[in-house]
């Protein structure tokens, strides 16, 4: 029987010490703060020397156009996937060869630019079709994954490194000679860790946000679900890593042999679109790729919970493993004990 008092004890003593030690809560806002900050100032250019041109039905006409330097041409099967891209500036111009169609962002200087190419170089009587959106820079792309990564480091360590210190340092020992039971234990520290990771990451992204104006279509409680499940998942994981260990350097070694394969193949810092077969399927079994992935959809392309279900059903099954095995293995001792 779980006693409230004796958790919300415990909840408490945790969170008080997180939040005294002003050096760790310090770190954990300006680094991901001092990443945004330098993204936004290395890539406030975004202005590109090579165009970009989306091709619907692609036929011989407008082969003149085509046959421009420095202009990328892109084929779509959907129309609305193309408009879309359109929208979001990822093209510059779209056009329907077939129809002898051609549509622009009115908001894109590099729209305008294309279509002077166009019409001087194909007279043929293009319909022109006029589209709006505003542009996805590259910090509004990479923000999930910079937010994410942070996460990763204060789930991961909050939980698994701190529960090692307790176990080497006999803190949990003597709660063990105490009336709290094992679970009221790691759920008081699952608990503290969600909510201090959701309040630092909730303060950063609104203040950021504020700063930055960053490209949101989607919903914000969407999006605080997905990174709400995604910090539960990480953290999880932090508890299996840690479960019985009492050696702070062999759980440093763990925990550093999980963080960076994810920071290296979740989407953090650029897409896998493209990459090898083996290495999606590998970025799969990771719940940074499913956090980084399922808020981006969210933030740039208006995804609802439904549209990125398989984000979180991974990201419960995952939970349901990595809790499951991390509290029927706990020991309060270690190795075995």
């Amino acid at each position: 029987m779980i006693s409230f008092k004796r958790f919300l004890a415990i909840l408490k003593a945790r969170n008080l010490e997180f939040f005294r030690d002003k050096a760790s809560l310090s770190w954990s806002i300006i680094f991901p703060v001092l990443l945004l900050v330098g993204f936004a100032f290395v890539f406030s250019d975004d202005d590109k020397s090579i165009y970009k041109v989306g091709v619907l039905n692609n036929t011989e006409q407008g082969s003149d156009f085509k046959q421009l330097k420095y202009l990328e041409f892109i084929d779509y099967q959907q129309q609305e996937q193309a408009l879309n891209k359109l929208r979001q500036h990822k093209i510059d111009l779209l056009f329907d060869a077939k129809d002898v169609t051609y549509w622009i962002n009115d908001t894109s200087p590099n729209g305008y630019i294309v279509e002077q190419l166009l019409l001087g170089h194909d007279q043929v009587g293009w319909q022109k079709e006029t589209v709006t959106g505003r542009q996805i820079r590259y910090l509004d792309w990479v923000v999930p994954g910079i937010l994410g990564m942070n996460m990763m480091f204060s789930c991961l360590f909050g939980v698994g490194y701190v529960i090692v210190r307790y176990r080497k340092s006999m803190v949990l020992k003597r709660l063990n000679a105490t009336p709290v039971t094992a679970l009221e234990f790691l759920l008081a520290q699952i608990t503290s860790r969600l909510f201090i990771v959701m309040f630092i990451s909730s303060f950063i992204f609104v203040g950021c946000n504020f700063l930055f104006d960053f490209y949101m279509l989607g919903s914000y409680l969407d999006l605080f679900i997905i990174a709400v499940l995604g910090a539960f998942a990480l953290i999880s994981l932090g508890l299996f890593i840690a479960s019985r260990s009492q050696s702070e350097e062999l759980t440093g070694g763990l925990l550093n042999l999980a963080t960076w394969p994810m920071m290296v193949f979740s989407g953090v810092w650029f897409s896998l679109e493209g990459s090898p077969e083996i290495i999606q399927q590998i970025a799969w079994l990771f719940p940074l790729t499913h956090l980084v992935e399922g808020a981006r959809s969210v933030m740039t392309e208006g995804a609802t919970l439904i549209d990125i279900g398989d984000h979180i059903a991974l990201l419960s099954v995952m939970i349901v493993i990595f809790l499951s095995i991390g509290t029927w293995s706990f020991k309060w001792n270690g190795d075995g004990r």
